[in-house]
């Protein structure tokens, strides 16, 4: 009956630590972009090795609990959803050091949307614990989530036309590349967006 004493954890606490720190690695992307330079790629760096750490602690967790409150597979999938939006931030950053690509407005965009995108599941996560009084709340905010990211694939889009115009076929490639990461981020965002829907469906 050892299960009894197991230690019981606040897994709304967790995933709002998570949320947070995903917010602050695309909020460190941002200011990259304006100041791409040593500090701000470490500063990126570092803030996602630490959202990292928040999402094994939830992970930890779910190993060690019988019972969630809110679906356990939703749980991971959404941590592992707001880890991949944090882990694309890091690769843009570091890849375009590596490929020496400049900030563009187009990257500057896709990074201040997904920005907003991550604050508004951070505020959509803190409104968890009354998710049967706050669903609606809950569903504005991911209408907005998914707006942004639809306005970030069409920047996406707009970004690529504009960048084969040029003819120099080596920097198509590596700019490609960075465009590639900030929309697949914006994907992961849509999907965390998603699986929010699906627990307040769940929780109807």
């Amino acid at each position: 009956m050892f299960w009894i004493f197991r230690k019981r954890f606040n897994f709304y606490h967790l995933l709002s630590e998570q949320a947070k720190k995903s917010r602050e690695t695309l909020e460190a992307l941002v200011v990259f972009m304006d100041q791409p330079g040593k500090d701000m790629r470490e500063k990126v760096k570092l803030l996602e090795k630490e959202a990292d750490l928040k999402r094994t602690d939830l992970v930890n967790a779910l190993n060690a609990s019988f019972v969630t409150p809110i679906d356990r597979a939703d749980l991971y999938e959404f941590s592992r959803a707001l880890d991949d939006m944090a882990d694309y931030a890091r690769s843009t950053v570091a890849e375009m050091t590596v490929f020496e690509v400049a900030p563009t407005p187009h990257l500057r965009e896709m990074a201040v949307a997904l920005e907003n995108g991550a604050r508004l599941l951070v505020e959509a996560v803190s409104l968890l614990p009354e998710l049967r009084r706050r669903g609606e709340a809950i569903a504005e905010l991911l209408i907005k989530v998914k707006k942004l990211e639809n306005f970030t694939e069409k920047i996406y889009r707009r970004a690529l036309r504009e960048l084969f115009e040029s003819t120099d076929v080596i920097s198509i490639l590596k700019t490609r590349e960075i465009y590639r990461h900030l929309s697949n981020a914006a994907d992961r965002m849509d999907q965390a967006a998603n699986i929010l829907g699906d627990i307040l469906v769940k929780s109807a």
